[in-house]
């Protein structure tokens, strides 16, 4: 060797740079984990070839088949090993095959727990109540519930060397055990087929298995994930019991995925009509614009029109304007599920799969004659349907038209059709309208009865008295029924008395009490009579008619209070409140306690308008006016002249302008 001898010499520098770049090539590093080739095997050991490695490792033999690589111990085979030294001190290169599967499977276990993915795990071990799972790169061996594994359907794989598919959910807890998961692991691997079918629009198989609130449960059939599948979804149709689709292997759609609450949605209709849709396009080629069907059934209705099946094979839709020649606000109003009409078809969407029909063309327009009808003219109707607003009524077959509740009496109010009509019956109606162009026609049935409010005008017209009864009343009125009429009168509070207070005098009638009224007014268009009790008697404000502004009156003192003092004049039943302003010219004198009530005193009429029924009374005004009086009387234009200093004013004046002049 004596190429060792100078290190400095050519041939040295040459070897080393031949040995650095070999390293290099191979990436041999300490702590790494390298491919090896097997060259030789004897009963304990294994040889293993690495490129850039001055000498051949060995494995010892158990160690490859601890980590079962048993069937690999054959010459020429590849192995992954760690190497740990690239020399120790004996000069031999040091590798283990066991840490280098433990290190990879530690790889492998971290993208699993960061992806939450779910790893394989071989039994190595099976007691009363638990399962031992070797899972490469751990330092220990998990255990998983034995009920757990038999719950997921597992039972029959419970052998020591079979491979199981557990979820890490913790590499180490707070007792530095792992903590792993069949049958969340299960869950997984469900919803990743779960997606791959909702991404690739294709069905899974699956069963019902229970009844929930809107729908039921569905159990997939190669996971066990369970799934929540609509009311609406289970079929095509309506049904009203579901028990023999439970528990039966079946298709189903999914057509909805939340991954963040793990949710699935599917569907059983949308498998059920995508079969349907072949036979549907076959049945659809029977049909021809034109046809007529006979006994459609009516399967239900929506705002747009109504649905009938025929002959149990496929579904046609009559819109709305296609019921009926006259208006139709809602299929409702005509029809009634289970009811069997005619059709006429008179659209064909082979795309869509759709038969547009008709049932009023099947007749003729009955507004083609409509000029038999005038308005103003009494007509026989049969009522057809009743409703909340009203009875729908047939002038002769096809022609329809609405008797609303409005005018179908004079004096009911809140009228309930079904209480006067039956379905049926022929009653009297006169036209009131016809529109042509929107094809309506509007009836009126109390139009053929006597006007009951003309009838209260020619017989009591305003100004006349009527009696009546109390039948109810209101915080600001009374309700009475007038006597050989079904016609109630309005009697407001303010028609109760002259000089009561309303709302007491409101409280002093009840129902039933009988009453002799006056009638102030009858509106025959808006179906209103209006009456008054008060007006029966004499009106107390007549006692004004013939007095002025400044007549004096006497009045008697009923009260006092701090705005003035209550009054009643002799003679009249009504009481006015002479105010605090008005009780005399000095301020000094204006005090209501001056008087304790019952003095009689005099007053001055200060206001009075008898249409605004106004009256305003007023002391001081009367001694205003009674010494304007005594000023007239008694007063003089000599008066005062003979005063001390009456002249005092002119003769200053006259001073003062003679000397203005001397200036």
């Amino acid at each position: 060797m004596e190429i060792y001898k100078d290190l400095s010499s050519p041939e040295s520098q040459q070897f080393q740079k031949l040995l650095n770049n070999q390293l290099s090539r191979n990436k041999i590093e300490e702590g790494k984990i390298i491919e090896g080739k097997i060259t030789k095997i004897t009963d304990k050991f294994v040889f293993i070839f690495i490129p850039g490695l001055k000498s051949e490792p060995i494995v010892d033999i158990n160690e490859l088949k601890i980590i079962g690589l048993k069937d690999k111990i054959i010459v020429g085979e590849n192995i992954s090993v760690l190497l740990e030294k690239i020399e120790d001190k004996n000069g031999e290169v040091i590798v283990s095959a066991l840490k280098a599967q433990k290190i990879k499977g530690w790889y492998k276990l971290e993208k699993a727990y960061e992806e939450n993915e779910s790893i394989l795990g071989k039994i190595t071990k099976i007691t009363e109540k638990f399962v031992f799972i070797f899972i490469p790169g751990l330092k220990s061996e998990p255990i998983v519930d034995i009920n757990e594994l038999k719950i997921i359907g597992l039972k029959d794989r419970l052998s020591v060397g079979e491979s199981v598919p557990v979820l890490l959910e913790k590499i180490e807890d707070k007792n530095g055990e792992v903590i792993v998961s069949a049958i969340k692991a299960q869950k997984i691997k469900g919803w990743y087929e779960l997606e791959k079918a909702y991404e690739s629009n294709s069905s899974i198989i699956g069963k019902i298995t229970s009844k929930c609130k809107g729908g039921v449960i569905v159990e997939h059939k190669d996971t066990g994930s369970l799934m929540f599948c609509p009311g609406s979804q289970i079929s095509d149709k309506p049904l009203k019991n579901i028990d023999h689709l439970i528990g039966v292997e079946q298709k189903f759609a999914i057509i909805k995925l939340d991954k963040i609450r793990g949710n699935a949605c599917v569907s059983r209709r949308q498998i059920v009509s995508s079969n349907k849709r072949e036979d549907k396009a076959k049945i659809i080629e029977k049909f021809n614009v034109g046809d007529v069907i006979k006994d459609a059934v009516v399967k239900g209705y929506s705002s747009f029109g109504c649905f009938f099946e025929v002959n149990n094979e496929i579904d046609v839709l009559v819109h709305l304007q296609e019921i009926s020649y006259s208006r139709v606000n809602h299929p409702d109003e005509i029809f009634n599920v289970g009811e069997k009409h005619d059709l006429k078809v008179i659209s064909i969407d082979k795309e869509k799969l759709q038969i547009g029909c008709s049932i009023k063309q099947l007749s003729p327009d009955p507004f083609e004659h409509i000029s038999n009808y005038e308005i103003g003219k009494k007509y026989k109707v049969k009522v057809d349907k009743i409703t909340d607003y009203g009875c729908f009524c047939s002038l002769e077959p096809g022609l329809s038209t609405l008797l609303h509740s409005s005018e179908m009496s004079w004096t009911k109010r809140n009228i309930i059709p079904k209480k006067l009509f039956k379905i049926g019956d022929m009653i009297d109606c006169v036209i009131t309208e016809i529109d042509k162009d929107k094809r309506r026609i509007a009836i009126s049935h109390k139009l053929t009865i006597e006007n009951p409010y003309e009838t209260l005008a020619d017989k009591y017209p305003a100004g006349s008295e009527i009696s009546g009864v109390v039948s109810s009343s209101n915080d600001y009125a009374l309700y009475v029924k007038l006597d050989g009429f079904e016609i109630e009168g309005f009697l407001h509070a303010n028609d109760l008395s002259y000089t009561g207070n309303p709302d007491n005098e409101l409280k002093n009638y009840k129902k039933g009490d009988k009453l002799k009224v006056k009638v102030l007014e009858i509106k025959k268009e808006d179906q209103k009579v209006r009456v008054g009790l008060k007006q029966i008697g004499v009106d107390p404000f007549d006692w004004f008619k013939n007095k002025q502004i400044n007549d004096i009156i006497t009045v008697k003192v009923l009260s006092t209070d701090n705005k003035g003092i209550f009054v009643k004049p002799e003679g009249c039943d009504l009481e006015f409140l002479i105010k605090k302003s008005n009780i005399a010219v000095n301020a000094s004198d204006a005090r209501p306690s001056r008087f304790v009530g019952g003095e009689r005193i005099d007053a001055a009429i200060s206001e009075i308008n008898i249409e605004k029924r106004k009256v305003n009374l007023s002391i001081k005004l009367l001694e205003e006016l009674q010494n304007k009086e005594a000023v007239t009387k008694f007063s003089s234009p000599l008066s005062g002249k003979n005063l001390p200093f009456s002249s005092l004013s002119e003769k200053l004046s006259d001073k003062k302008n003679n000397d203005k002049d001397k200036e």
